[in-house]
């Protein structure tokens, strides 16, 4: 496979002493979430850190997914979409080879892809990577990836954000290039309904806790689901969370 904004180097000192405990930061990270967490040494073609989640092992042990490697996509990736990741890898090579190296640590690329269980059922996951530390010439050289279950309906969904900014760049597989779009913006009406809405509040008990009637409740509930392409509050709940939208 095409190593994801890869190219060999050697590594920066300073950056070499920031690597000493992070993954102690890591774990405790990964307690406090329910996402799979797994680390990438492009240098070493390996994965240096792998959660015990089991969404992104594919039923195999901690120990085994991490002796594998990169090898592990092209056991547990679906054919068609370990070509998806191919093309991912090369078009966000060489978006980040244009990036200011002053910004390489303020970008993440998500995209979704099958993985197949070891009873091969296939789950469709978003996974989303950001660098933690550079090579000399600003290469990456550890990423940290989170794979969660998706939102989307199909694979593909390649983009890229920037931390700071509410706008995102997709990649359109048939005209073959970047494309900005805006990001989703909430209202303060819908993010207080979500809100509620996660605390087990009924229609009924919203209106009443924001002084509306639940016909007013249901207006933006389908304002909501319509922004965010779903069909249910609790799709709703888990694409905001997911998106960082509350």
């Amino acid at each position: 496979m095409h190593r994801i904004f890869f190219k060999s180097n050697t590594i920066k000192e300073d950056e070499l002493n920031k690597t000493f405990d992070y993954k102690d930061v890591i774990y405790a990270f990964e307690r406090l979430i329910y996402e799979s967490i797994y680390t990438i040494d492009y240098e070493k073609q390996s994965f240096e850190y792998v959660s015990e989640n089991p969404l992104f092992l594919c039923g195999y042990l901690v120990d085994e997914v991490r002796g594998m490697g990169i090898d592990f996509y092209f056991k547990n990736v679906v054919l068609d979409d370990l070509e998806l990741l191919i093309k991912v890898n090369k078009v966000g090579s060489d978006f980040y080879d244009k990036i200011p190296l002053s910004d390489k640590k303020l970008y993440t690329i998500s995209c979704d892809f099958h993985l197949k269980t070891n009873d091969n059922k296939r789950i469709l996951v978003n996974q989303k990577l950001t660098p933690m530390f550079l090579t000399d010439k600003g290469s990456i050289w550890k990423a940290l990836c989170i794979v969660s279950l998706s939102t989307a309906k199909t694979s593909g969904n390649i983009k890229i954000s920037k931390k700071g900014y509410n706008q995102e760049l997709y990649f359109d597989l048939k005209d073959e290039r970047w494309k900005s779009i805006d990001g989703i913006k909430l209202s303060e009406r819908e993010k207080e309904i979500l809100r509620l809405s996660i605390r087990g509040f009924t229609i009924n008990d919203i209106g009443n806790e924001i002084f509306v009637s639940p016909e007013t409740v249901k207006f933006h509930r389908k304002k909501l689901f319509t922004k965010l392409g779903v069909s249910s509050m609790p799709e709703a709940i888990f694409y905001a969370a997911n998106n960082k939208l509350i």
